[in-house]
């Protein structure tokens, strides 16, 4: 996994000394927000014998609030999830730290994908409707002996995955955004998943990012951009996707935060094991 952040702080000098000082502190105080959320998101991330899993995110500001994270359940599957918090920076941020102790809790007690959401939206749903805010999830388990995933979903974008120059979005699945109704059942659905498929989870700020014109990049173009690049790493699959999105933009401000995951199936019947992924820095001292 990698977090990678696209921005610096800066602000104009104040006139007095005192102002300077409290600058400062507003200063290291963001940078440490910022490392704390990048030591979270490149967290142990699970490495497939056969296929590979690999997520990114870029903030829109400093720090951002969407969401992506890998956890390695006992049965063998790996547990899945990327989410979109309300809002950007700082008070994103915050909520974003909360729905990862959420998911980290849930993933040790709940059997599948519904009953994380469900948990999730129990221990979320008070606090995020006193801050008047809400949480887009998708879950998904993936047993790579058998080639199945089981996903669930929060009012989130629906993963795409590639198949033999053809992309399509996963089965639809019903439930409310977290933070949006008490006491939600989440529906959980199945696919089978062929050796060599790509299941390909993104937030909104992909399709939503803008050109100069204000076009928005849509679903179209990120549909063409997997097709031109299948068959790919998912390494290179990533850095297509991201080219592809700034180039649309060029030259346009970030408006909402870049997240992906990326699921490349391999043959069945593997064995995970985890590993620390690396960051990985952009050209020009860009992270």
């Amino acid at each position: 996994m990698k977090f990678r952040d696209r921005l610096t702080f800066q602000h104009a000098q104040p006139a007095s000394e005192e102002s300077q000082d409290e600058l400062r502190i507003l200063k290291r105080e963001i940078n440490l927000a910022r490392n704390i959320q990048t030591r979270l998101l490149n967290a142990e991330a699970p490495k497939l014998i056969s296929g590979e899993v690999i997520g990114s995110s870029i903030p829109a500001r400093l720090i951002g609030g969407d969401y992506f994270d890998f956890y390695t359940l006992t049965n063998g599957k790996i547990r899945i999830v990327i989410g979109d918090v309300m809002g950007k920076g700082i008070p994103a941020a915050m909520l974003m730290i909360l729905t990862r102790g959420a998911f980290r809790s849930a993933a040790e007690s709940t059997r599948g994908p519904g009953e994380t959401l469900t948990a999730m939206n129990n221990a979320l749903y008070k606090d995020l409707r006193s801050l008047k805010s809400f949480v887009t999830v998708f879950c998904a388990d993936w047993d790579p002996k058998l080639g199945i995933l089981t996903f669930a979903n929060a009012g989130h974008n629906l993963p795409l995955y590639l198949e033999e120059n053809n992309v399509k979005e996963l089965p639809r699945a019903k439930g409310v955004m977290l933070g949006g109704l008490p006491n939600q059942v989440y529906q959980e659905k199945q696919i089978y998943l062929k050796p060599t498929q790509t299941v390909y989870f993104y937030t909104d700020g992909i399709v939503e990012a803008q050109n100069p014109e204000g076009e928005q990049f849509r679903l179209e173009r990120l549909i063409r951009t997997l097709l031109q690049n299948q068959g790919k790493s998912v390494q290179e699959l990533e850095k297509a996707v991201v080219h592809a999105v700034f180039q649309f933009m060029n030259g346009m401000n970030q408006k909402d935060d870049i997240t992906m995951v990326i699921l490349q199936v391999g043959e069945h019947s593997t064995d995970i094991f985890c590993y620390n992924s690396p960051m990985i820095q952009l050209e020009g001292g860009q992270a």
